[in-house]
């Protein structure tokens, strides 16, 4: 029987998470933590297509999204509000944090509907519901994977103490979806669980899953051509090779591994030698600057969060 994250188990989990911060002002993690040091690095948006992709294989996330969102006149708009709510919830103060929990958890209260064929082992008929316990553990997996492994290959490698500590911090994000007693205990635990999930047939491509893909990657102008045809080789070889050819991405063989390797490489020499203002996401940066001290408008970071994000200060809905 399928479970859901009722509002009940949700304020149960923020209050005792309220309890174990100890400046709300910080927030739940704060600039000593590796959920900062790992999550502030802008390259992780070369991650971006193979976290949403990932997401969208599982076909309670597809049919949510072609069913409820804006996602096919505004491609990348579901996702750039999930990353948009997960930047407030990891560095904004408390408060940020639990608004955004709570807003993430109404919206998706009010969103079920019905798997209109058969997709893997859901029959066609099958009813989803978008607060469903293994779905969201699924999508947070996906950001949390994909986070590492981008991070390792562009920025440096974590040892595994340092991947455990990781995780063991990410624990106060799960509290946010009421998902903190779903989780492996560890986080060699979770990757024979992300394993385990790619192997499985719970991912399967269903028809608005390669939809919605095709618009994600979608060039929309001569310089997203530009670096669409890139993006789109990486994301495919980000991707498990029966993912990848669900989607009906060209991986390219040996020259887009190459290729792909090439977008890495630069990556890796670009990004750890740009300034701090243009290598960090602008959500770290206003979250240093909410704990300097400083007040008003920050028009730099808003203009490079609607690089990032397309619109808007990281504030925004």
């Amino acid at each position: 029987m399928r479970r859901r994250i009722t509002r009940d188990r949700l304020d149960q989990s923020l209050s005792k998470l309220a309890a174990e911060v100890t400046d709300p002002r910080v927030g739940l993690y704060g600039p000593d933590t590796l959920a900062w040091h790992v999550t502030r690095e802008a390259a992780l948006f070369l991650g971006a297509g193979r976290a949403a992709l990932l997401q969208l294989a599982h076909p309670y996330v597809a049919y949510a999204v072609a069913d409820h969102s804006v996602t096919l006149t505004d491609p990348l708009a579901r996702f750039r509000s999930t990353f948009r709510r997960i930047f407030r919830m990891t560095f904004g103060d408390l408060e940020e944090a639990t608004t955004a929990a709570r807003t993430v958890h109404g919206v998706h209260e009010r969103i079920c509907g019905t798997i209109r064929e058969a997709a893997g082992p859901f029959e066609a008929g099958h009813t989803y519901q978008a607060n469903d316990v293994d779905a969201q553990v699924w999508v947070l997996a996906t950001l949390w994977d994909t986070t590492i492994r981008v991070f390792e290959r562009v920025v440096r490698p974590l040892s595994q103490e340092e991947k455990e500590r990781f995780y063991a911090e990410g624990r106060r994000t799960a509290m946010l979806f009421g998902l903190e007693d779903e989780l492996p205990a560890t986080h060699e635990g979770f990757q024979s669980y992300v394993e385990t999930m790619l192997e499985s047939d719970t991912l399967t491509v269903t028809r608005p899953a390669a939809e919605i893909g095709r618009f994600i990657l979608q060039p929309e102008n001569l310089l997203g051509r530009v670096v669409r045809a890139d993006y789109g080789v990486l994301t495919a070889n980000l991707l498990p090779e029966r993912l990848a050819r669900g989607f009906a991405l060209d991986r390219g063989g040996d020259r887009g591994r190459a290729r792909s390797e090439r977008v890495l490489d630069l990556a890796k020499a670009t990004f750890p030698r740009l300034p701090d203002r243009l290598r960090f996401l602008p959500a770290y940066i206003d979250g240093m600057r909410r704990l300097e001290g400083h007040t008003g408008r920050d028009r730099v970071g808003e203009i490079l969060n609607a690089v990032y994000l397309g619109r808007g200060p990281t504030s925004g809905a």
